[in-house]
């Protein structure tokens, strides 16, 4: 009976995370879109963050049926990447702070408010999980993220619309590398407490 709730529960999370993992390329695919097209280094760097998520849902799908050191070995990896992910959009920054770029508010407005919607799908999805382990909990800190992002974007977007400038939009790709790097670092300390946890549990089981 347990084997079979266990089971179940694999299925329910499984078959979530390939919902959200569909509707973050979709998502990313957008992002990449509008800003080439609308010259954005918000709405790129979201699209790298879009992309660094889908990596991660298909490492927290391998993750699922394997045992809880893969499963924390998964999650070092997520927090890793969204780490490199942070740098990246720094390094995109700093070069359209140099080169010079011509945002589009409107279009930063519009994919923003279709991402919000995307993100908050994602973030239900992943709420009617139970008892989540570490994974599908970076799963929810990726999506979290995801909305206060393009809630920067949204915000910039009318700031660059109204202002006719690119700062905004740079301000907001930095901020998004800030948050990136804060959940990278937060799955990594929740990785590396749930392997203390791990190994207190076992030397606790020994005969003494």
């Amino acid at each position: 009976m347990v084997e079979s709730e266990f089971s179940g529960k694999n299925e329910k999370e499984r078959q979530t995370l390939w919902i959200v993992l569909g509707l973050n390329l979709a998502i990313a695919a957008g992002f990449f879109a509008t800003g080439a097209i609308g010259d954005s280094s918000a709405l790129i760097a979201n699209g790298l963050d879009n992309t660094s998520d889908s990596l991660v849902y298909g490492i927290s799908l391998l993750a699922l049926s394997r045992s809880s050191k893969w499963k924390r070995g998964a999650a070092n990896v997520s927090g890793g990447l969204l780490l490199i992910f942070a740098v990246g959009i720094l390094i995109d920054a700093w070069r359209r702070y140099v080169g010079g770029s011509e945002p589009l508010g409107t279009l930063m407005i519009a994919m923003s408010l279709v991402a919000v919607v995307v993100n908050l799908a994602c973030i239900w999805l992943l709420g009617r999980l139970k008892e989540p382990d570490v994974n599908i909990r970076a799963a929810n800190t990726f999506s979290l993220n995801d909305f206060a992002s393009n809630g920067g974007i949204l915000i910039a977007g009318g700031l660059v619309w109204w202002l006719g400038s690119n700062w905004p939009d740079l301000v907001v790709g930095v901020a998004v590398a800030g948050i990136a790097a804060w959940g990278g670092i937060g799955i990594l300390r929740d990785a590396h407490d749930e392997h203390d946890e791990h190994h207190k549990a076992v030397h606790n089981h020994q005969p003494e």
